[in-house]
């Protein structure tokens, strides 16, 4: 069983003991797709300890989003990178 298997069954099991359905645990899990942000979920529900699934579900939306400005966020960057890098050596042309 890999890490990201181990966080699920972490993110389900917390969400249970909150007296939420095993269902919404699931749905949880499925829409963090990553370890990292199955990570977090679970640091929210130790510390904040919500009551209510709107909590949980705000907190999973913000850190969906939170991921994917970051991605969106790389990518330009290498991008930017990218197009300096033309500016400075041009086009390579074989032709000369």
């Amino acid at each position: 069983m890999n890490e990201s298997d181990l966080k699920r069954k972490q993110l389900i099991s917390l969400i249970k003991k909150y007296g939420f359905p095993e269902e919404f645990g699931c749905i949880l899990a499925d829409e963090l797709h990553t370890e990292k942000q199955m990570k977090r979920m679970i640091g929210y529900l130790l510390q904040g300890k919500p009551s209510r699934i709107e909590d949980i579900v705000d907190e999973m939306l913000a850190i969906k989003s939170d991921f994917a400005s970051y991605r969106q966020k790389k990518i330009t960057e290498y991008n930017n990178a990218k197009y300096n890098e033309l500016l400075a050596n041009g086009l390579n042309d074989d032709e000369s």
